[in-house]
């Protein structure tokens, strides 16, 4: 049996492998949204996580020469105040030192507590953790349908694709098949791919809820090089396609966001040399821009379903959907001919440009009308985002704590802006493109969109952010500032999808949508125009700049 809290486990692993250890643990004992924020600047707290609403901040030491100091706790004790968390605690794989317990007993008289997990704590906490994480959700019908259609399809060819809507649990079916593999397959590693390291990192702490305590997991980066390749191994493309090169051989290989898979490179590279092994692919998003059709290398999708299905069974959230057409240039509109238009020059000549003030006016309204609003707010560039949260910090008393969330910051401070973000305590965030994948934020119930947005692919894993289920969230409500004439293809393409689900035609949606969803425009004319262009332009969502269209003149306009 492997125990990753075992004495010798631990002082193998080193300083990260303590944190990584307590990470996993963690999950075990019950908590929730643990964060790693280990680094520079952390202010003493390696992990943050919640449980029963309560946040915890847990400083990690690890010693290869006995009890470690007080400093261990003087970090636990700065952490908490730094962060404003409920409870504090140590952890190290050996014990505290008299010195260090002296200072916790200090700190306990002035009303101050810091718990210590010692080796022998963490040693008895693995004895009385359950095998997997407490159970958080139960497998609804269709993920068990997703199930048994993969493991079919991984049977009969050794490939299989899945594909379902952010929200809808891809993860989940993802974790169950792995989870079925390794116990039938007992020895046979499992290597985990995706395209970059925070998503690699997300992925194995998602593994642990369906996994059990003694089935080993372990990262693959640049930065992570494991000792063992036991059991599950999850890593970056590059550092897999070097795994596999020195001759690792998976049982099961499972690529995530498989979209990314092209006919070649490196995904294509890595399939090929474990051509022996079973593949499966999942994605919300099966489209590529080149073109590639993903099921030449997976095969038909063994199971898919989209977010129009989605809302339609209630398992995604109800969309309340307003694209602000307030900004055509009806001038334009009236005069226009028969010319035909590239979209580039179509959307440069159709949308004036927006007012900020406009737009914190809309949202404003829609805050209002939100209960216990969480808003991420998409926008166009770094600056962007950070000249928008500043702008809406002084806007309003409520939201004096927007932030913004981008690449640009590192890592540890977006983790840490997360886990506030999860918890209500920052209640806007504005981003460019971190919460595309992988991140999951079910407290969302507002988004807007002020990005001009040309990938199908992308719109629909940005509205996915919104559309996860949680106990008290009415709707999702989403203003899409629309710039560009792909999008309101992309809004009305998921219209027609949604009234095609409930045996309707088109001229029906001015009607309640199933789950009480509705997509609307805020100009109605504006609406019926351009919908009336759209009808039939095939695949203008993802149609290039220089793509020409034919338009109509502008009849029953004046």
């Amino acid at each position: 049996m492997v125990n990753f809290l075992a004495p010798l486990a631990l002082l193998e692993g080193g300083p990260r492998g303590l944190t990584h250890a307590t990470e996993r643990a963690l999950w075990h004992l019950g908590f929730s949204d643990v964060r790693m924020i280990d680094g520079s600047g952390d202010e003493g707290a390696d992990l943050l996580a919640v449980r029963d609403r309560q946040e915890w901040v847990i400083q990690c030491k690890h010693s290869s020469r006995g009890p470690v100091g007080r400093t261990g706790v003087d970090d636990a004790e700065r952490a908490r105040a730094r962060y404003g968390a409920d409870r504090a605690v140590v952890v190290t794989n050996t014990s505290l030192n008299s010195v260090a317990e002296a200072r916790r007993r200090a700190l306990s008289r002035i009303g101050i507590e810091v718990e210590s997990w010692t080796g022998s704590t963490l040693a008895e906490l693995f004895d009385r953790m359950p095998s997997r994480v407490p159970a958080q959700y139960a497998l609804r019908g269709y993920q068990v349908e997703a199930i048994e259609r993969v493991e079919t399809e991984l049977a009969g060819t050794g490939r299989a694709l899945l594909v379902l809507a952010t929200g809808l649990g891809k993860t989940v079916v993802a974790g169950e098949v792995i989870r079925r593999f390794v116990e039938s397959h007992p020895g046979s590693p499992v290597l985990v791919v995706a395209h970059v390291r925070e998503l690699v990192e997300q992925l194995e702490k998602a593994l642990w809820r369906h996994l059990d305590k003694t089935v080993p997991t372990q990262v693959l980066t640049g930065d992570s090089k494991p000792p063992s390749f036991e059991g599950v191994t999850v890593g970056t493309i590059d550092s897999a396609l070097g795994l596999v090169a020195s001759g690792f051989r998976p049982g099961l290989v499972l690529v995530d966001e498989t979209h990314h898979v092209g006919e070649a490179g490196m995904f294509a590279q890595l399939l090929d040399t474990c051509d022996d092994a079973l593949q499966l692919g999942v994605t919300a998003t099966p489209w590529r821009g080149d073109n590639f059709d993903i099921t030449a290398r997976f095969g038909p999708s063994a199971f898919s379903m989209g977010i129009a299905e989605g809302m339609a069974a209630g398992y995604l959230a109800s969309v309340d959907y307003r694209m602000y057409v307030d900004n055509l240039d009806w001038d334009f509109v009236h005069h226009m001919s028969q010319k035909g238009y590239s979209l580039k020059e179509l959307n440069r000549a159709l949308f004036l440009p927006q007012r900020d003030d406009e737009i914190l006016d809309s949202f404003r309204s829609a805050w209002r009308e939100t209960l216990e609003p969480r808003a991420i707010v998409f926008c166009q560039t770094i600056e962007h985002a950070e000249r928008m949260a500043h702008l809406l910090a002084g806007s309003e008393p409520s939201w004096r704590r927007a932030a913004y969330l981008h690449s640009g910051l590192k890592r540890q401070q977006r983790q840490i802006l997360l886990n506030a973000f999860r918890l209500g305590r920052v209640p806007i965030l504005t981003c460019v493109d971190v919460f595309n994948e992988g991140v999951d934020v079910p407290d969302v119930n507002l988004i807007a969109f002020l990005r001009v947005t040309h990938s199908r692919r992308i719109f629909v894993q940005q509205l996915g952010r919104g559309l996860r289920l949680r106990e008290g969230k009415e709707r999702l409500r989403v203003l899409d500032f629309v710039t560009d004439i792909r999008r309101v293809a992309a809004g009305l393409d998921l219209k027609r999808s949604i009234a095609a689900l409930r045996g309707g035609e088109v001229e029906e949606l001015r009607l309640p949508l199933p789950g009480a969803a509705r997509i609307e425009f805020s100009d109605a004319t504006a609406g019926s125009l351009l919908d009336h262009w759209i009808r039939d332009a095939a695949d203008l969502e993802t149609a290039a700049d220089e793509v020409r269209l034919q338009f109509p003149t502008a009849i029953g306009l004046d």
